[in-house]
């Protein structure tokens, strides 16, 4: 296969008519008129270079040239790269947003970054100004380069393919050969063969002009409209958003109210009535743990049997999962985390029971020890009926090691051996103080301790069932033996989300089009030559250089001449060829492996033409060749005879191979070489 040379049939607009011969400076198609006109809708960089003392641009000039600026592919670039990089601090820093405890816990460890931090809105990138700003840029960008790209697709679309240009031998896929049949019967083999290999083809004049790969130009449109898409999809997630979450002990339930939940964020453009109506109870929690092998005390399996409705609604059952959301009225609720919450009965000094509840106790480690505060606010009296507050501190093991075996943490996260140590407090727990406290803290400021006999140091450890008697009749504290798990669910409603994910499909769709799909453009011309033999002509423009052209080429002038098949060349025929038409000039007579037969021998290519008689010489074929070995060939190549008749050949080139052996042409195909080392070269010597 020949190399393929585009310097001379650059892709840029023109405004000249092809055949016409314009200035350099304002040629922009190669010489090529409208048929080597940009096969994409990619805008034009014009250079903001101006002659020394031309007029200056003014205040739309300025505007106009901003513009441009913005909606060129390399400022989208650039704009995408500044987006990701601003993307990274959102992640690697504690935002708002996300978690305000950890947030206030980074400002306290770092007060000398945290004034730097805020002054830079850190704490709150994706809402912050520079973020924001980006962002818009980015989004006006995309659609400031879409919008001119898909009015000029369209009216691509309902155009048609551009004629020939006068010269075929300057495209960079080329091949050519003389045939007896009408040139108006080769003009309908071809237009025929092209719309069957689903070319937009039409007859323009003397030339079938033919066009294929649209869909490499709407997959890049889509692309870009996919980009606008996820953009649009995250902007409204953000601002419609709405999350929180809830634990939730078994035989528990939550209904979607905003006061139902334990913490609550929502977008700016969210209203507490767009909340959705439902309700769920948690029925049962179940995990299962691994209990053997290297990876013992490993999670297995987190269940949530859950039972939900809807207003006017029956009950159904569901079981969440971890990654398996309960769906319901367009919200998702998911398993976030789990843990134990001992049911604590608490009696007064007089024996009444003051509180009985499943306390839930948060985990501290991957065996679910865990720790928590039981608070009694109402309803206690001591043993002279003076109204107190009580509050305990709870820590809870779901499995003991047993005493004297280390400290008091968890060997298991299942409950094979639950212990739980209280250390107990009677004061204000000051909840009326009007500041809000952590419900699973202790705050004892404005409390003293029980001083309680037994147990290890001021704490005492309870087995389920057993009772702690509190100092001086001020009543008991019974760790009940039914222990509850409890369950942490985070309930999101985020619409955006089916958008965003149909935007990224079509984004790689739309890339993989653009991408693998190659826009090119074929024209056949046939012309009856002053010899009465029909001249026909083959060439091929891709928008970028690449292998399948001339191969594409070849495949359609081997179909093509089955049905016009050459004629052999006399000296006469020969000698005047280069005189019949312009578009009929002899280029190089170096042959391509995909077109041509081997100059020399009786062996034709078999992608071309059947095997002629081995005892008629083959008349030499033209190639798909480049643009500057024919440039470089037709002014070498001197016209030779052909001594006899080769029959039905492969299409002949005007100028008809030499009989002695021929030097190896290194543009020949690596597997045509190999076969014929001796026979590939230069013809025209």
């Amino acid at each position: 296969m020949s190399t393929t040379d585009t310097s001379d049939t650059r892709q840029r607009d023109a405004n000249e008519p092809g055949g016409t011969r314009g200035e350099p400076d304002n040629d922009t198609s190669g010489g090529l008129g409208e048929a080597g006109a940009q096969l994409s809708t990619a805008p034009r960089e014009e250079s903001p270079e101006a002659p020394l003392g031309g007029p200056r641009l003014g205040f739309f000039g300025w505007i106009r040239w901003f513009w441009r600026q913005l909606t060129s592919m390399r400022v989208a670039l650039i704009l995408l790269f500044l987006l990701s990089l601003g993307a990274i601090p959102g992640s690697l820093i504690p935002q708002n947003s996300a978690n305000e405890m950890k947030v206030q816990a980074f400002k306290d460890a770092h007060e000398t970054l945290t004034p730097i931090y805020e002054k830079l809105q850190l704490f709150d990138v994706y809402s912050s100004v520079w973020f924001s700003a980006i962002y818009i840029l980015l989004f006006v960008s995309l659609i400031g380069c879409i919008v001119p790209r898909t009015w000029q697709f369209i009216g691509q679309l309902r155009g048609r393919p551009p004629g020939a240009p006068q010269r075929l031998t300057r495209l960079p896929a080329y091949t050519t050969w003389r045939t007896e049949a009408d040139p108006e019967q080769v003009r309908e083999a071809a237009l025929g063969l092209l719309k069957s290999r689903r070319f937009r083809a039409h007859t323009v004049g003397d030339a079938v002009a033919a066009e294929k790969g649209y869909l490499r130009e709407a997959g890049n449109l889509i692309f870009h409209v996919s980009l606008i898409v996820m953009l649009v999809a995250f902007a409204w997630g953000q601002l419609l958003k709405a999350e929180g979450g809830r634990l939730i002990v078994e035989g528990g339930g939550f209904s979607n109210t905003i006061t139902a939940y334990d913490d609550f964020k929502s977008g700016s453009w969210f209203g507490m009535d767009d909340l959705p109506p439902f309700s769920f109870t948690l029925d049962k929690f179940t995990g299962t743990y691994e209990r053997g092998g290297p990876e013992h005390g490993a999670s297995r399996t987190f269940e949530a049997a859950v039972t939900y409705s809807e207003p006017g609604g029956p009950d159904k059952k569901d079981v969440i999962r971890v990654n398996q959301p309960l769906k319901v009225a367009g919200a998702k609720a998911y398993l976030i985390s789990h843990g134990y919450a001992p049911v604590i009965t608490v009696r007064d000094g007089r024996g009444k029971v003051v509180m009985s509840k499943a306390v839930p106790l948060l985990p501290i480690d991957n065996n679910i020890t865990s720790t928590g505060a039981v608070k009694v606010m109402d309803g206690y009296r001591d043993k002279d009926g003076k109204r107190e507050q009580l509050g305990f501190q709870a820590f809870f093991v779901p499995t003991f090691a047993g005493a004297g075996k280390g400290t008091m943490m968890s060997q298991f996260p299942a409950l094979d051996f639950p212990v739980m140590a209280l250390t107990g407090f009677h004061g204000d727990l000051r909840v009326d103080s009007g500041l809000p406290q952590n419900v699973y803290q202790l705050d004892t400021s404005k409390m003293k301790q029980f001083e309680v006999k037994g147990g290890t140091g001021k704490a005492q450890r309870l087995l389920p069932g057993e009772t702690m008697t509190l100092p001086n009749g001020a009543g008991s504290v019974t760790f009940e033996k039914d222990i509850k798990e409890w369950a942490s669910f985070q309930i999101t409603e985020q619409p955006g989300q089916g958008l965003a994910l149909t935007g990224a499909l079509a984004a790689i769709a739309g890339l993989a089009g653009s991408l693998f799909i190659q826009r090119r453009r074929v024209w056949v011309r046939a012309v009856r030559g002053a010899d009465g033999v029909t001249v026909v002509e083959m060439a091929g423009l891709g928008r970028s250089e690449s292998a399948r052209l001339p191969e594409e080429l070849g495949e359609l002038a081997a179909t093509i001449h089955a049905q016009a098949p050459a004629v052999p060349e006399t000296e006469a025929t020969a000698a005047t060829a280069a005189s019949d038409t312009e578009a009929a000039k002899p280029g190089t007579s170096k042959p391509n492996a995909k077109v041509a037969a081997k100059p020399g021998t009786s062996k034709p290519n078999a992608k071309v033409a059947a095997k002629p008689d081995a005892s008629k010489p083959t008349a030499k074929p033209d190639d798909v060749k480049s643009a500057s070995a024919k440039s470089a060939a037709s002014e070498a190549a001197a016209p030779a005879a052909a001594e006899s008749d080769a029959g039905k050949a492969a299409p002949a080139a005007s100028t008809p191979a030499p009989s002695e052996p021929d030097v190896p042409d290194s543009a020949s195909t690596t597997a045509e070489a190999a076969a014929e080392p001796a026979e590939a070269g230069e013809a025209d010597k």
